[in-house]
């Protein structure tokens, strides 16, 4: 038996669940399936990032990026208002410990301008104000920053999939795919769906799923394990909200930084290193299939040539505790090596071009019955109902020509 729907989305994390509630509101007369591979919703980015609802800042003026997430965290708030899912508004200081970080907090401040961001900058005094326990020359303050558990979110957006119709299917890995008379099978061992439009929001897996329903990847997803030290509750007392240094412009994350989750807990991290496998999660973890995948691509070596100093110092942070106590303490001079206490990890899917370019923003491809969502990493949970609906135009669009 094979199951009919107007469209199928492919991953069930927080995008493609999203994407199918746009869906549902822009046409509800349609019908809709989400299709994920793990047994419940949410295993992997959404499950595993820091929780932090950001304010737009870092994003270069006119990218979908500032565009999408500048809209997206005052909805994100609203819809978590509506359904009881706890956030927290606490703020967020980004704090140059050094003067010869300036101009990188200069540039900041003039994205914050562009993008509309709401921020006010602050001398030595100014920091002690909002984080009496963090060090610096000069910060950004910025108020629009706060936590969610996104796997609340997602769970929600899944809820209201299930209470109008549609179908949530766990346990389904997509493995073929058949084009037949303007429908697309697809066909999983735990049975077949056909849908006229297929959004492909498999994150770390989207480049090889695109090649499955047809497409010409010119890309290939890296994992990147960001690992993370949560706070005593001793040392937790000494965080109010969240405190970045000023990121490197190069790169796509934003450096080792405090965060304070919608439950009360602060955590260190994250780093960037390259991870054996795009679900190994643990340090020594890996799947050879991965590793030989990446080693054999020319994008990682060209990667890797450009930024190989940066990789070795993410390296030697995971591998030497104190080595991220240094770096923490440049922000918070009265860390401790017996403050850090439980570690955590998840794994960022990032998309890389053969010449080894990090594509920045978000990137969507269509072809024909199909849209591929290829790079959605932060800031794509908090602007995850604007990139939504973003997405949907595009499938319903589709679906009607």
């Amino acid at each position: 038996m094979t199951d009919r729907f107007d469209v199928a989305i492919i991953g069930a994390g927080i995008v493609g669940l999203a994407t199918a509630d746009a869906i549902r509101r822009a046409a509800p007369d349609r019908s809709i399936v989400v299709l994920e591979k793990e047994p419940t919703i949410s295993s992997h980015q959404t499950g595993r990032n820091s929780g932090v609802i950001h304010s737009g800042l870092y994003y270069a003026s006119g990218s979908l990026k500032a565009e999408l997430c500048v809209a997206g965290g005052p909805r994100l708030f609203q819809f978590c208002a509506e359904h009881g899912i706890a956030t927290t508004q606490t703020g967020k200081i980004v704090v140059a410990t050094e003067t010869e970080q300036l101009p990188a907090l200069d540039e900041l401040q003039r994205r914050a301008r562009a993008n509309g961001v709401i921020h006010e900058r602050l001398g030595s005094a100014g920091i002690g104000e909002h984080e009496p326990y963090a060090r610096g020359v000069e910060a950004l303050w910025v108020p629009f920053t706060g936590a969610v558990a996104f796997s609340d979110v997602a769970r929600a957006l899944a809820a209201g999939l299930t209470e109008s119709g549609h179908a949530v299917k766990t346990g389904f890995e997509v493995r073929t795919s058949v084009g037949e008379s303007g429908q697309r099978r697809l066909i999983a061992p735990a049975g077949e769906v056909t849908a006229g439009v297929v959004v492909n929001c498999a994150g770390l897996h989207v480049d090889r799923v695109m090649r499955m329903l047809g497409g010409l990847p010119d890309l290939k997803i890296l994992p990147f394990r960001g690992e993370y030290w949560g706070l005593t509750e001793s040392a937790a007392t000494r965080v109010r909200g969240h405190i970045y240094p000023v990121p490197d412009p190069r790169l796509p994350h934003l450096g080792v930084h405090f965060t304070r989750s919608a439950a009360g807990h602060v955590e260190l991290g994250p780093n960037a290193v390259w991870a054996w496998g795009r679900e190994a999660y643990g340090r020594m973890s890996g799947h050879p299939r991965d590793a030989l995948e990446t080693l054999g691509y020319k994008g990682f070596w060209k990667l890797a040539e450009t930024h190989w100093k940066t990789a070795i110092g993410e390296q030697w942070r995971s591998l030497v505790k104190r080595a991220c106590l240094r770096d923490a303490r440049a922000l918070m001079p009265v860390l401790e090596l017996e403050d850090l206490a439980v570690w955590r990890s998840g794994i960022r899917a990032q998309a890389v071009t053969p010449d080894g370019s990090l594509v920045h923003d978000f990137l969507v491809r269509e072809d024909q019955g199909v849209v591929n969502v290829l790079n959605a990493p932060s800031p794509a949970a908090t602007s995850c109902l604007s990139i939504g609906e973003y997405i949907a135009k595009r499938a319903l669009r589709q679906l009607a020509s």
